[in-house]
């Protein structure tokens, strides 16, 4: 973010300024200024984001409000308007961050077989049950989008489809490589996968210290992989 800056005494101009005119005063790199105002422009964007995951966890969509959404990154509700149009826009800008970021960490790549895909999906598992915030907005979202009005509809009518056709797509894939049993309904399995991770996960928020989230997945996994794993695979 930061552009480089030009060599002390280059401009041969500015050395025949005299000392402490206002024309010779500390001279920036062209920019400079712009550059970090856009820095602090996306670390309050960030802050913004990280309090609206909390408010949201909380309270729901539309309990939730700007104004004290504002107040806890310490601005006014315009200045949060200046970063996010309105609450739909920054309901959606969470999601799509949250996403974003676990598709970074765990879904980067093409998996080269099944079993690559049920680790890393295990490993997605462990990594939420760090993130009760996350995890609680997830679900309370999810449960208020079943409300086709609601903002996050289309996103998580979306998300689901998103979901399930890559796992079935990594799956077929398997059936087909000879990993998986060839009587495996594909898209059944990832639709079960989705659903068994996410029931698991209001359980969790429920109860998050008595509760092994991470545990019970990766059990349910293995049975899944023993169910449907081509015989000596």
């Amino acid at each position: 973010m930061v552009r480089n800056r030009r060599s002390e005494g280059s401009d041969s101009s500015a050395a025949r300024k005299p000392e402490g005119s206002d024309s010779s005063a500390a001279r920036q790199p062209e920019g400079s200024g712009v550059r970090g105002t856009y820095a602090v422009g996306d670390e309050r964007r960030l802050c913004i984001l990280d309090a609206a995951v909390e408010h949201f966890a909380q309270r729901g969509f539309h309990a939730s409000s700007l104004a004290r959404i504002a107040a806890d990154v310490g601005i006014t509700q315009g200045g949060l308007l200046h970063h996010f149009p309105s609450k739909e826009d920054l309901l959606v800008q969470v999601l799509q961050r949250m996403d974003a970021s676990d598709r970074e960490r765990f879904f980067s790549r093409e998996f080269e077989s099944a079993a690559q895909m049920f680790t890393a999906l295990v490993r997605l598992a462990e990594y939420n049950s760090a993130r009760l915030g996350r995890t609680r907005m997830f679900n309370v979202l999810a449960a208020e989008a079943g409300d086709p009005g609601h903002p996050a509809h289309a996103y998580f009518v979306e998300r689901y489809a998103d979901v399930v056709g890559t796992l079935s797509g990594v799956l077929r894939r398997g059936v087909d490589s000879g990993e998986l049993r060839a009587d495996t309904d594909v898209v059944a399995v990832a639709q079960e996968l989705a659903a068994v991770m996410d029931g698991l996960q209001i359980q969790w928020v429920l109860d998050p210290k008595g509760f092994d989230m991470a545990g019970r997945f990766r059990a349910y996994v293995e049975r899944v992989r023993r169910e449907i794993g081509a015989e000596g695979s």
